[in-house]
């Protein structure tokens, strides 16, 4: 199980998918689907679902294969690229960095984020952040028509040079951990399930767009119409120098739970879990023998913020795994994180009561 997670996971951090051009992600996730004898079902925004039939509450079992960048706003007449951010891209990091943009038949051309030469710069400039709207993307071409003529038009997917290796003890660094690391658990789920002969209906669903203000998973909701919802996703570690104040997840130490999530602005929600599943979770973690961690925290949240909502409410967790500097082109996860939450995952569901009681009363 080990290897087919980690080998899955890198792959998939190896593939673009920006939020709404997730073609690739799917074809991949749609082979291996089809490789454990499954048929996978795709709706209108391209979300993946495969089902496991079953007796007892229905189940949404969801991740999402998308993942954040930038999009073509304006092609300067000497080639340079002026972009938009898609997702929650942070200003800071970008000068400097290579990026992978994708033109219009899937091919990727790479290119690097400009940034002023170290020599001229002012010592004013030295400390302050530039804003995305004054960077340009350069691919090394001399004129625009020479960019249109790469397959390169306005409405560009843009992403981090997509990376994926594995440091030191089994932790994997790259980009878009955050969620093809969660694919990659699903992905195992699936192959653990397809053998299951009782147990609830289970709706695996890989789901679009969850970057893009968590477009894609609420459809797919309203279609299933589940009793329960379990999103996997990332959690923040707070183990890092600069992360210590921030809670006690920790890189390695096992999977987890969110306890609270708010992202924080705007209308934006987040979750409150339904506390049935949060003891269920913990005594499948206790039995097997599993440390499960807890999270509660401002400034994130994911697409169960939603699906929480559909019909007459939906009884809802988050479940994910630690992952340390989340949305940069380098994130950090554990690989053997990602093999106790899947046996957590696997666990939680063959031991789910038939006739649990999710009416909070």
């Amino acid at each position: 199980m080990i290897d087919r997670i980690r080998e899955d996971t890198l792959h998939l951090m190896k593939i673009p998918g920006l939020s709404g051009h997730e073609e690739q992600v799917r074809y991949f996730i749609k082979e291996e689907l089809k490789k454990i004898g499954l048929t996978p079902f795709f709706d209108k925004f391209g979300n993946i679902t495969v089902t496991f039939p079953g007796t007892g509450p229905r189940v949404m079992l969801f991740t999402h294969m998308d993942q954040l960048g930038l999009v073509v706003r304006k092609i300067e007449d000497d080639g340079f690229l002026r972009f938009e951010r898609v997702g929650g891209v942070p200003e800071r990091v970008l000068p400097g960095q290579a990026i992978s943009a994708i033109s219009k038949n899937g091919s990727t051309l790479p290119g690097i984020i400009g940034i002023k030469s170290h020599h001229a710069t002012q010592p004013e400039e030295k400390y302050t952040v530039v804003s995305y709207r004054d960077l340009y993307i350069d691919l090394g071409m001399a004129t625009a028509a020479e960019v249109r003529a790469n397959g390169i038009e306005i409405g560009s997917p843009v992403v981090y040079k997509p990376s994926a290796e594995v440091i030191a003890n089994e932790n994997i660094i790259g980009t878009s951990v955050d969620d093809r690391a969660g694919c990659a658990v699903l992905l195992e789920v699936a192959r653990q399930l397809n053998s299951k002969t009782n147990g609830p209906e289970v709706n695996i669903v890989f789901s679009v767009q969850e970057e893009f203000n968590l477009r894609g998973a609420l459809p797919v909701a309203q279609k299933i119409k589940p009793e329960i919802a379990i999103q996997i996703d990332l959690l923040l570690a707070s183990d890092t120098p600069d992360m210590k104040d921030f809670g006690e997840i920790k890189l390695g130490k096992g999977p987890g739970i969110s306890m609270f999530s708010f992202h924080g602005r705007g209308t934006l929600n987040g979750v409150i879990p339904h506390p049935v599943l949060v003891e269920h979770f913990e005594q499948t973690a206790l039995n097997e023998n599993i440390n499960l961690q807890k999270s509660a925290h401002i400034g994130a949240l994911t697409d169960l913020s939603y699906v929480q909502s559909v019909k007459d409410g939906v009884a809802s967790i988050d479940v994910g795994f630690p992952i340390r500097y989340s949305h940069t082109p380098q994130e950090m996860c554990d690989l053997n994180d990602l093999v106790g939450l899947t046996k957590l995952l696997v666990s939680a569901l063959n031991s789910l009561p038939k006739n649990i009681n999710l009416i909070r009363d």
